[in-house]
């Protein structure tokens, strides 16, 4: 970029060598206008690190490309890359990346896909009611967690979404310890625009540590292969005992 530097005798003197930055929002556009690529970002949302060819499947394009549409996500800086023996894996660069893409998919423009089977039709569904969102949840069920935290008090939004004095005494008693919503670095309390719910969800290091918490309490269990997380007995159990959520909202329809 060209621009004009103003000398001491108020002439305007230009150069090719003065040089200023601006954000190149075109070229970050570029990256997620691939829909395969596209699809790459929202699966890695997950937070786990995946093979190239689990991204190839995942995709439904073959290696090859899939390799490519790789290179050019990770020379953007959307994606991050390590090596692992002789496989490359890939995962989002950074919790900022995935609080974008979350927020992009929620005000992306819905599009009608072919949904062939009732086991698509009960994925879809899932999707929806609980998933993983990078290091916390997603959901309904997430959606309305935060509804329900907000109404009994832990959650305040006077000055933006921050955990009270009693929010603070109800993580203990769930059986989140004393500093481990508090990770160094990281706000105690922000929200996502949850894509699916068009609604906030609670983020941040407090989300993270109730997603932790709901984890190694089997309230929640991984899907096969996927975002999805599935709500057990216990954790329906558990959700209407420490936060008085409803039967209607524990169930994915």
């Amino acid at each position: 970029m060209r621009v004009e530097v103003s000398a001491g005798d108020n002439r305007s003197v230009t150069s090719p060598d003065v040089h200023a930055e601006e954000p190149d929002l075109a070229s970050l556009g570029a990256l997620l206008a691939d829909r395969s690529r596209a699809a790459i970002c929202l699966a890695l949302l997950d937070g786990r690190a995946w093979t190239a060819s689990e991204v190839a499947r995942l995709a439904g394009v073959a290696p090859s490309t899939a390799t490519s549409h790789l290179n050019r996500l990770v020379a953007g800086g959307l994606l991050a890359q390590e090596r692992r023996g002789r496989h490359r894996h890939v995962r989002l660069a950074d919790p900022g990346i995935a609080e974008m893409i979350e927020a992009l998919a929620a005000r992306a423009p819905r599009r009608l896909v072919p949904v062939r089977s009732l086991t698509a039709a009960r994925r879809h569904r899932a999707v929806g009611f609980a998933r993983v969102c990078y290091d916390h949840l997603g959901g309904s069920l997430a959606v309305a967690m935060t509804d329900a935290m907000t109404a009994r008090g832990l959650l305040s939004w006077e000055s933006g979404p921050a955990l009270t004095a009693s929010g603070a005494a109800w993580l203990s008693g769930v059986g989140i310890a004393d500093g481990a919503a508090g990770a160094a670095g990281r706000p105690h309390v922000r929200t996502c625009l949850d894509w699916t719910e068009q609604r906030p969800h609670l983020a941040g290091a407090v989300a993270a540590a109730l997603f932790h918490r709901a984890l190694e309490a089997s309230w929640l269990v991984p899907g096969d292969g996927s975002r999805v997380v599935r709500l057990t007995d216990q954790g329906r159990e558990a959700f209407r005992r420490h936060l008085g959520l409803a039967d209607e909202v524990l169930t994915t329809g």
